[in-house]
């Protein structure tokens, strides 16, 4: 129903990671596109983050980077943010809680996407 379409782009952040102390500090870019006919706002999100150990870390809050943006349809949403893991490599998902001009509620999937140190995973 809700046409909104998730994009996501990861990166290693090596000037922050220090592997001899179990700190890998990674980037993750998503783009929200409305390919829906009903504008929509973005209210909340809701991460799992899930390390090599299978240590899942529960993230919850208001909007993305301090908004809630609001799209029309044929509008996108860019934002960038980061995670740490005590492993060089893991997972993230979850889910963007939104609402429709006309007060429905409905949820959108991030699906799941790997967090990795080049070369680490071939």
């Amino acid at each position: 129903m809700s046409g909104i379409k998730i994009e996501v782009t990861t990166d290693y952040v090596s000037e922050q990671s220090v592997p001899e102390q179990e700190r890998y500090v990674f980037s993750y870019t998503i783009t929200i596109r409305n390919e829906g006919n009903s504008p929509a706002k973005l209210v909340s999100r809701h991460w799992f983050v899930t390390d090599a150990d299978g240590n899942v870390q529960e993230v919850r809050g208001e909007g993305v980077v301090g908004q809630q943006p609001h799209l029309r349809p044929g509008e996108g949403f860019q934002y960038t943010s980061g995670t740490m893991l005590k492993t060089p490599v893991g997972s993230m998902h979850g889910n963007y809680f939104m609402v429709d001009d006309l007060g429905q509620e409905f949820s959108v999937d991030i699906p799941a996407f790997r967090l990795s140190v080049p070369r680490v995973i071939h």
